[in-house]
């Protein structure tokens, strides 16, 4: 006669090796994806784009990544997790291969776009896959250790993301920009094997009931958090993804490793930072450690005045390398902690029969945000170029203040506590 505990111990360990092997996935895809932006990013504007054009490069990869959320979340429920995973895996391989073995005649704007777009789906699939999988071994009760464990995911992916920023940099400039996207397809291929190889059985189970409708959220703290998120990243893409960059590279002169060195050890910190968010926003209240939508409301309309603040000494003629370098940091550490607070909420805002939709839903607003951010950060930075060399980043300064004042009005609406979800957390409920 089967022993029905050893048989629940059995499943949560192969439950606890699958999460392990997606995330492990999914940190290589970050590294890779991280890598990539700066190598595209550098490679086309050491060529002579201007920063629009080299923006532009970008869009699909943040148009597709609204599409692969809204859509992902679908497949997530319907075919499970692991499909996400591979899927996501299998699109970064191709995405990567259309860079590193084309002909250099091919790299032109068009062909350069359809790869991102697709490098744009391969990460928010492998990204959903392992956000939603970490819920399906947490237990319902244990919301301090999903607080925690939520925290260490996001902060663990954007140091990730910080050393391939390096990379990116680094191995442009030792090995050039094909040879370096070589050795990345190598990576990612090398983990999809693995990932192949080693998975035993599935992430739960898949809902076949589920309908593409229900992607839409009628959750109204989902919603609402949603609507703050896309301002949020917003307005850290507005001067992060082009503005900034250029602005190191073409005004301080620095190189393609110095730029993409800072870059990288700013996100590592933004990571360490988003980990470390339990122990740093841990109430004095002892039966309530988790945050609420108050938190996310206070650290929104404080951050809304960093960039404003940056922005203004520059236009004052402070120091520029010691202006930004020291704003960024202050800038980073207090975007990390509001970007790990809304990690938590979807999570603790979301019932866990409908985990891989709300998620997929509140990441696309987040590419949303990343979309408009992008958009944004080339057109204003050439359009600020006119009143100086510092016009363009002083100009997508403001506009990430505005941004951020605007997602901390939406944090106000949110609930002030979580409350019970209608379904208790099963490891069947999601995945294949």
């Amino acid at each position: 006669m089967s022993d029905p505990a050893a048989g629940k111990s059995e499943t949560a360990r192969a439950g606890l090796r699958n999460y392990i092997l997606v995330t492990g996935a999914y940190w290589a895809d970050t590294v890779t994806d991280g890598a990539v932006r700066m190598l595209v990013l550098f490679y086309f504007y050491g060529l002579g784009y201007t920063p629009f054009a080299v923006a532009s490069l970008f869009i699909f990869y943040e148009v597709f990544g609204i599409l692969t959320n809204l859509f992902g979340g679908y497949i997530g429920a319907r075919f499970g997790l692991k499909t996400t995973l591979f899927v996501g895996l299998g699109t970064q391989l191709a995405a990567l291969s259309m860079l590193a073995f084309a002909p250099q005649s091919w790299l032109v704007v068009a062909w350069v776009m359809v790869s991102q777009a697709l490098s744009g789906i391969a990460k928010d699939m492998t990204k959903m896959s392992s956000k939603s999988a970490v819920k399906l071994i947490v237990p319902e009760e244990a919301s301090a250790t999903l607080y925690r464990w939520v925290s260490i995911l996001t902060g663990s992916k954007n140091a990730l993301k910080g050393v391939g920023f390096f990379l990116g940099g680094l191995l442009l400039t030792l090995l050039g920009f094909q040879t370096a996207l070589q050795l990345l397809a190598a990576l990612v291929a090398a983990t999809l094997i693995a990932a192949a190889l080693l998975m035993r059985g599935g992430l739960g189970e898949a809902n076949r009931k589920a309908k593409f409708g229900q992607m839409f959220s009628r959750n109204g703290a989902v919603n609402k958090l949603a609507a703050a998120r896309i301002f949020l990243f917003g307005a850290r893409d507005v001067w992060f993804v082009v503005g900034l960059p250029v602005f190191l590279s073409s005004v301080l002169g620095w190189t393609f490793w110095q730029s993409g060195g800072f870059l990288a050890v700013w996100v590592i910190g933004y990571g360490i930072v988003q980990a470390s968010t339990p122990g740093l926003l841990r109430s004095r209240v002892e039966e309530q450690h988790e945050p609420d939508g108050r938190t996310a409301t206070i650290l929104a309309f404080v951050l809304a005045a960093l960039p404003a603040a940056i922005a203004l000494a520059l236009a004052a003629g402070m120091a520029p390398a010691l202006v930004v370098v020291a704003g960024l940091i202050v800038f980073g550490a207090v975007f990390a902690l509001n970007s790990a607070v809304h990690s938590y909420l979807i999570l603790a805002y979301t019932d866990s029969d409908k985990v891989a939709m709300n998620v997929g839903f509140y990441y696309m607003a987040n590419a949303a945000g990343r979309l408009a951010g992008t958009v944004m950060s080339g057109a204003l930075y050439q359009w600020g170029l006119q009143s100086g060399p510092s016009g363009g980043l002083v100009a997508c300064l403001w506009a990430s203040s505005a941004f951020v004042l605007v997602a901390g009005l939406l944090s106000l609406l949110l609930p002030r506590n979580p409350g019970p979800r209608t379904k208790p957390i099963k490891l069947g409920d999601l995945g294949d």
